[in-house]
């Protein structure tokens, strides 16, 4: 009988693999992880947002070196890294524009689980990661929108901070543990560099480990939402349907990391402010305790939520009632795993239904996030019959109902919809 043990490496790699299972960890990760051979563009995502959280880890310590997190001179200190500091303005511009391009990927692949059903079983603790990477990078954002002390940084915190104040029982004492004063001030501005520089970033990286050590266990989903892991060859164990991730998967995410570091940088040469949405007018200017901007509106990313906050009426002059509804509005994703009933995982083989209520909710995240970014009477009011109230506030809370109706009655379409049959092996 052939011995099939693996002979130990020899050379610099056997000294290596002696103190530190580097080889094992390559097969296991890499040449002698199989995925799915039916990838396609959906797939580039996850790996572009491990590029974007690279490179705003590398940005921001160099960032670190030059910022000072004083009320006094926060601002002051952006400006010299602008203006002296030798690439100074680069730094600052790939960081606050890989914010905004981290969320962007980051939703692209989340929408990229949604449709093919990434967060069904046996890959529900992996998507609860993921939800948690999203959650923590929310944070992680809106404790580093804080540190130019800007005019909208400053009075965006004000108002977030705030919003925890209507929590009952607790708010008022969490609201002013997060400022660490009685309003947003030079401890806030200390707290809020600590999270954003230190904390939030430990748990983020542990996160993202969770994420693929979960990814690898269970194996990578596909188009299709077939088990590749289910057929395999009688003799090695391959599955039929899958092939090394090293070299072909890491020779095609070059390709897209290639065309999204040219528009990357495309955006950072020309328009690193995106006219307004990645890096807001108002916040060149130093922040004013004294004056209040005309409207205070958190960065893109967050205005969906936003939208979701201002659309829910306060309740005995309590604003708690939007404050739970925009919280929900993200933590409900946890639930999809158990809320979809479908005997199918992938939008290829499910029925009208789900891909109707799929658009709807699209929808009605793009709208609310562009009701976000304006203010809340841009389109006028309503007659005496609607009570006087904005457009814009009707038009927000028919498409909050949409966007919470594709949660709660997901259980009742997916078990109605009609499938189709799905293949026995991956297609292309």
């Amino acid at each position: 009988m052939a011995d099939n043990k693996v002979q130990p490496s020899k050379g610099l790699m056997g000294w290596i693999d002696a103190r530190f299972p580097l080889t094992s960890n390559i097969k296991n990760h890499l040449t002698e992880y199989y995925a799915p051979k039916n990838f396609n563009f959906w797939y580039f995502f996850g790996s572009l947002a491990m590029l974007v959280l690279v490179l705003q880890i590398v940005t921001g310590i160099f960032l670190t070196m030059h910022y000072k997190p004083d009320a006094e001179q926060a601002f002051a200190s952006v400006e010299y890294i602008m203006r002296d500091v030798f690439g100074g303005n680069i730094i600052r511009y790939m960081h606050s524009t890989g914010a905004s391009m981290f969320f962007i990927v980051v939703y692209l692949h989340m929408f990229r689980s949604v449709i093919y059903g990434s967060y069904r079983s046996p890959r529900e603790l992996k998507w609860l990661f993921g939800v948690a990477i999203f959650l923590c990078l929310m944070g992680e954002a809106f404790f580093g929108y804080l540190l130019p002390w800007g005019q909208m940084s400053y009075w965006g915190a004000q108002v977030i901070v705030n919003l925890f104040s209507t929590i009952p029982f607790i708010g008022p004492d969490l609201s002013e543990w997060l400022r660490g004063d009685y309003l947003v001030s030079d401890a806030t501005l200390n707290r809020f560099f600590a999270f954003h520089v230190i904390a939030l970033p430990l748990v983020l990286l542990g996160l993202v480990a969770a994420h693929l050590i979960a990814l690898h266990e269970v194996g990578s989903n596909n188009p299709d939402g077939i088990e590749i892991k289910e057929k395999k060859d009688k003799q090695t164990g391959i599955p039929l349907d899958g092939i090394p991730f090293h070299p072909y998967y890491t020779v095609k995410d070059l390709v897209a990391v290639v065309v999204f570091l040219i528009v990357f940088v495309a955006i950072i040469c020309f328009a690193p402010e995106m006219g307004g949405y990645f890096l807001e007018a108002n916040n060149f200017i130093p922040a004013d305790s004294l004056k209040t901007p005309s409207h205070i509106a958190p960065v893109w990313y967050f205005t969906p939520y936003y939208s979701i906050l201002r659309a829910v009426p306060p309740i005995m002059n309590s604003q708690f009632p939007g404050v739970a509804a925009m919280g929900l509005s993200v933590i409900v994703f946890a639930l999809l795993p158990w809320l979809d009933k479908s005997p199918v995982k992938s939008i290829r083989y499910r029925g009208k239904l789900y891909k109707r209520w799929l658009t709807a909710f699209v929808v009605s995240f793009l709208v609310l996030g562009y009701l976000g970014t304006v203010p809340s009477n841009v389109w006028g009011q309503f007659g005496t019959w609607m009570g006087g109230a904005d457009r814009a506030t009707v038009v927000a809370r028919i498409f909050t109902v949409i966007y919470f109706a594709f949660f709660i009655l997901m259980p009742w379409y997916t078990a109605k919809d009609k499938t189709l049959p799905v293949p026995e092996r991956v297609t292309c």
